[in-house]
């Protein structure tokens, strides 16, 4: 068995988020199942996020597993430079803007381009994003204010 497989680390990193969201969700009020609280969702989805990681890394004990890989410089770079892209550009250039050009940026993390299922994927991304934020959840997200102002 190979303690350093994929599985194991990422059950590592899944019980580190989940000790995370504990920590973070301390100072809110569970309530009762009755009442519930602010805190009772954060709970249980660390607690679920928890046992997932557990799940991943006794399931390295049972079979054998693909060891990790190193890790690509070149996804890393493409990945953060499409998240601080998308950051810079939400604002003045809107959701319909920033959301494809992340996704433009991002792609260069992969070795596979297919062009057609990029673009309907990209398309249905924002779309889904601007039914989601704007529409569904209210908030003050800009979509188009060259288009259409805020």
């Amino acid at each position: 068995m190979n303690r350093l497989s994929k599985n194991f680390t990422a059950g590592l990193f899944l019980l580190a988020i989940a000790a995370i969201a504990f920590w973070q969700a301390g100072d809110l009020s569970a309530g009762s199942f009755s009442q519930i609280g602010p805190g009772m969702l954060p709970r249980i989805l660390a607690a679920l996020t928890g046992l997932s990681g557990a799940i991943l890394i006794a399931s390295t004990y049972r079979q054998k597993q693909e060891s990790l890989e190193r890790w690509s410089l070149q996804a890393l770079i493409f990945i953060l430079g499409a998240v601080v892209a998308f950051g810079l550009a939400v604002r003045p250039l809107g959701l319909i803007v920033a959301g494809p050009l992340a996704l433009s940026i991002a792609i260069g993390a992969s070795s596979e381009r297919r062009l057609i299922e990029i673009l309907i994927f990209g398309l249905v991304m924002t779309g889904f994003c601007v039914l989601l934020f704007k529409i569904l959840l209210g908030l003050p997200i800009p979509v188009a204010p060259w288009l259409i102002g805020y």
